[in-house]
């Protein structure tokens, strides 16, 4: 009798732990880079593609990568906590690839992007997030579920 109680408890989906204390506060942080980088990106885009396409072009990639981790920190399961390492690790090579090509190479960006010079215009927290992202998604990391004999 004691088996088949803890039996469903034990079937049931693991509840997501990445969307609940300090890492709503980092669901809503992405949350609001997702939606500046994306409205920055579509003014550059839109207003003066022509002056600095490479840095606006990037300004869109990193969008996509802030709406992409927000949605994948915020759902549960082990599917969506892979994707969120992908992209959390793509933010972070993006952050050092970009800041590392805007400070050798700044004719290629006259216009800075949310990653350029490493975040320095949104006080470095391009650079800070993903770090915390990727010490947040160990710390919260899915279980091995041992198999049953």
């Amino acid at each position: 009798m004691k088996d088949q109680q803890a039996r469903p408890a034990a079937d049931a989906p693991a509840r997501n732990t990445r969307n609940t204390g300090p890492g709503r506060l980092l669901i809503a942080v992405y949350g609001v880079f997702a939606i500046s980088a994306t409205a920055r990106a579509g003014y550059q885009i839109l207003t003066k593609f022509s002056e600095a396409p490479l840095a606006y072009l990037l300004s869109a990639f990193a969008a996509l990568v802030y709406v992409v981790a927000t949605v994948s920190l915020a759902k549960a399961g082990s599917t969506w906590f892979k994707v969120s390492v992908a992209a959390v690790l793509v933010e972070l090579a993006g952050v050092l690839v970009v800041g590392t090509l805007s400070v050798l190479d700044s004719v290629q960006f006259p216009h800075e992007t949310v990653w350029s010079l490493f975040g320095r215009g949104y006080g470095f927290i391009p650079l800070l997030l993903p770090i915390l992202g990727l010490v947040w998604l160990y710390r919260r990391r899915p279980s091995q579920a041992k198999a049953a004999p």
